[in-house]
């Protein structure tokens, strides 16, 4: 039960919160950083291995984290010297993985079940199993489609249905075998050349808690309702601290 937490973002788009702080470390609620929470709910998820992989004020997250004891998971650590973006941080680490493991951001307030996602992409035989989320995006234009200079469409500020990627997904070692070490790779890089390979990552929909603190809005909200989201985000045997 191991899982990767990509941890080394720069996280501009939450500054001036992250000037100081990696994104992972911002308080949420007054109580508790994003990744402390993180790591409370893998643990109990019967996850028993993180590596974080880290790079902006990494030395911050280690000092924080260290070795995971006081979350009940061992932690151990990928620093990266030059930017690896969402997926680049695993080619280095094949030899310290296991066949099938979890790769997550650092990031996300979420009650998905981790383990269950692991478990459905074993069984799945999918080179990457994504967890879902359906948002809503209400567009506040009129918006319409042209052909040969005239309009054929109209619509008045619609509201659109997406199915976004949660940030967290099972990998198959195998899926990732034929990289080299030290080439930066995104997350959409590699599905799109497995669909290009005709080899399609599995779908795992979910329809509960989530939250990705990517944003100042998103940021505010997740303190807004933490109180009352605290019991179903934190395992019942973590105490708040006084």
């Amino acid at each position: 039960m191991h899982v990767v937490i990509m941890a080394g973002g720069l996280g501009t788009r939450l500054r001036p919160y992250t000037t100081a702080l990696p994104k992972p470390l911002v308080p949420i609620g007054d109580s508790y950083a994003i990744l402390e929470i993180v790591l409370h709910q893998l643990a109990a998820r019967g996850f028993t291995h993180a590596t974080l992989a880290i790079n902006h004020l990494g030395s911050l997250i280690r000092a924080f984290v260290g070795d995971g004891a006081r979350f009940g998971i061992r932690v151990d650590y990928t620093e990266e010297r030059v930017p690896l973006s969402t997926v680049g941080p695993l080619f280095g680490l094949r030899d310290r993985l296991p066949e099938h493991f979890l790769v997550m951001n650092g990031d996300i307030l979420t009650d998905l079940d981790y383990a269950d996602l692991l478990r459905a992409h074993m069984a799945s035989g999918a080179p990457v199993t994504v967890a879902t989320f359906r948002r809503t995006v209400k567009i506040d234009f009129g918006v319409l489609s042209a052909a040969d200079g005239r309009i054929v469409d109209f619509a008045e500020k619609p509201t659109l249905d997406y199915q976004v990627s949660m940030g967290v997904y099972g990998l198959s070692a195998k899926t990732i075998a034929s990289y080299p070490v030290g080439q930066p790779f995104g997350f959409d890089q590699l599905m799109l050349d497995l669909i290009r390979q005709g080899d399609h990552p599995a779908d795992y929909p979910f329809e509960g808690h989530w939250l990705d603190i990517g944003r100042p809005e998103d940021y505010d909200e997740a303190n807004r309702t933490f109180q009352d989201l605290r019991p179903l985000l934190l395992p019942p045997s973590v105490v708040a601290p006084a």
